[in-house]
């Protein structure tokens, strides 16, 4: 049996609040990023999450498990085409939860949930150059040998010169 939540639900009835998180996560899915208080942004995380890891498996399942959450079938393939191939190499952690200011009519805690933005190829960071060694410092300093284009570049030049 699921552990029932503690304290006040957010909208009165579980049948409400399945509702309200549904119609939380489709527009976090249709924009990108939404405003809402910090309680629903908490609240929708984990349902986000696990609707875009069913998205990443791709399979007729995982869509009927989509589908019964994320009613607008649009929203739905959006996020099985669009959005799931975005985080295929991420295991986890697809949303961000910014806190903004309170809200102006009551005062009520705000904040940002959006999708994070992945980057096409993770790269390695730039190492920073090591100070030379003595034994590179000694070759530098050397007499370069003759190159095959340096010889080539004297030889034109004796030729001119008869």
């Amino acid at each position: 049996m699921p552990k029932p939540t503690r304290g006040a639900r957010l909208g009165g009835s579980p049948a409400h609040e399945r509702m309200l998180l549904a119609n939380l996560a489709t527009s976090l899915f249709k924009h990108g990023r939404i405003t809402t208080t910090e309680a629903k942004a908490k609240r929708v995380r984990p349902l986000a999450e696990r609707m875009v890891t069913f998205a990443k498996r791709g399979d007729l399942h995982a869509r009927r498990r989509v589908a019964t959450v994320i009613r607008d079938k649009d929203v739905a393939y959006q996020l099985f085409a669009e959005i799931a191939p975005r985080f295929t190499s991420r295991p986890g952690g697809y949303t961000r939860i910014v806190k903004v200011g309170p809200r102006k009519g009551d005062n009520a805690p705000m904040a940002v949930i959006e999708l994070v933005e992945e980057l096409a190829e993770p790269t390695k960071p730039a190492r920073a150059s090591r100070p030379a060694k003595k034994q590179d410092t000694a070759a530098a300093l050397a007499p370069e040998e003759s190159t095959p284009a340096a010889e080539a570049a004297e030889s034109d030049e004796s030729k001119t010169e008869e």
